[in-house]
């Protein structure tokens, strides 16, 4: 196994990381902007009022985007285990 394949692999997992993560994560700090602004404006600052709302989201997020996350990190997993004998050999 050469360097250069190691960083493609390592390149290919941290890319499929922030692809996946990206939307639960922008959707979570997108919904907390938004609680946080209008806590600003109505100067109600209660704890739950901006843990409830994100993790509604974040569960929305994840039922809608899950299968999409689920298959391509089978798809990432089912190249990487294939091509184990290529580069051991």
């Amino acid at each position: 196994m050469d360097p250069q394949q190691v960083i493609t692999f390592g390149q290919q997992g941290l890319m499929l990381l922030l692809t996946l993560a990206a939307p639960l994560l922008l959707t979570v700090l997108a919904v907390g902007l938004v609680i946080s602004i209008v806590q600003a404006a109505t100067q109600l600052h209660e704890a739950t009022l901006s843990f409830v709302p994100k993790l509604v989201a974040a569960c929305a997020v994840l039922a809608l985007a899950g299968p999409w996350m689920l298959n391509s990190l089978v798809e990432y997993l089912q190249r990487m285990l294939q091509a184990i004998p290529g580069v051991v050999g």
